[in-house]
């Protein structure tokens, strides 16, 4: 079945401050790629629908979604500061709207057998977004939301989040901890440098969370063997029925954002690997989100990198 890659152009409008890394800029990086790759003719490409708000529930608490939505500002309001480094301008509230409901498209695209697989190109990011409050350049974990989705629309009892950003997801294993009220129907694996933000982390081999830190001077054999040894046994052993992505590729050797020194060749590398264990017990199915990765020219390979390893190009 086909790969998709699922996104909209107005999630490119949100915008925290002139010369901020996390800027609209990424995904046209990201397209531009694609189009030298011909990638753009190899996958299947749709505009995301705006979430239903009820669902930001799944992973977020009312109070926290109320406080997002009557403090977004409209056309000539001042920016809102929502958490720490998550500020929103006018357009921000639409871009979270879609970026969410980009996530939630693809589920339900892989789920009825449209796609195999599915890679949102979308901003702003979710991983560092907890259960009730935004950080990180993150306000709603979209992810987490779409993996609550999956389970509660499609009757999955097994489902696998991995997070190859440079960042620990803290606000996906927050929302586990705390909103899925102990369901052992997860498992999240999460590879980051440490120390680096958001600091306060437990390295974890006892599912439902798996965390394997890097080390600053780590390169592509250090990562490829860490993965290999804490991640891979525990995804074969909890055999999941959908693999979800954090997809950051802030990791990469041209990256400021961290010192960890990946190429793409280690993008495709854990690409393939989750590839072979979808196929295993998944029935291919894996919807990729975007995360971090703030080098231009690195993210456009990257990207085009692990879209290839979806393809099995």
């Amino acid at each position: 079945m086909p790969v998709g890659i699922i996104g909209h152009y107005r999630c490119g409008e949100h915008n925290m401050g002139e010369h901020h890394p996390e800027s609209g800029k990424r995904l046209t990086a990201i397209s531009d790629q694609l189009i030298r790759s011909g990638l753009d003719y190899v996958v299947r490409q749709f505009d995301a629908n705006p979430i239903d708000k009820s669902l930001f529930n799944l992973a977020h608490t009312q109070e926290y979604i109320d406080f997002v939505y009557n403090n977004a500002p409209q056309d000539g309001d001042e920016n809102f500061t929502v958490g720490e480094d998550s500020i929103m301008n006018a357009k921000t509230l639409t871009s979270i709207q879609l970026s969410a409901g980009a996530v939630i498209d693809a589920v339900d695209l892989v789920m009825n057998k449209t796609l195999g697989s599915a890679f949102c190109t979308t901003r702003p990011p979710g991983h560092h977004a907890e259960h009730n409050k935004g950080m990180g350049f993150c306000f709603f974990n979209n992810v987490a939301i779409a993996a609550a989705y999956a389970k509660q629309k499609y009757g999955l009892k097994r489902v696998a989040i991995v997070d190859f950003d440079v960042h620990h997801g803290n606000g996906t294993e927050d929302i586990i901890k705390n909103h899925f009220n102990d369901d052992a129907g997860y498992l999240f694996c999460s590879s980051y440098q440490y120390p680096l933000y958001p600091f306060e982390i437990t390295e974890s081999d006892t599912p439902p969370i798996i965390n394997t830190p890097l080390a600053a001077t780590d390169k592509g054999e250090q990562f490829r063997q860490k993965l290999t040894e804490h991640w891979l046994p525990a995804l074969h052993k909890f055999k999941p029925e959908i693999i979800f992505i954090s997809a950051g590729f802030d990791a990469h050797i041209e990256d400021d954002m961290s010192q960890v020194s990946l190429t793409e060749a280690d993008y495709r590398w854990i690409t393939d690997e989750l590839k072979v264990i979808a196929e295993t017990y998944s029935e291919g199915r894996i919807v990729s989100v975007l995360e971090g990765g703030y080098s231009l020219s690195a993210l456009g390979r990257s990207v085009v990198a692990h879209i290839n390893g979806l393809i099995g190009n």
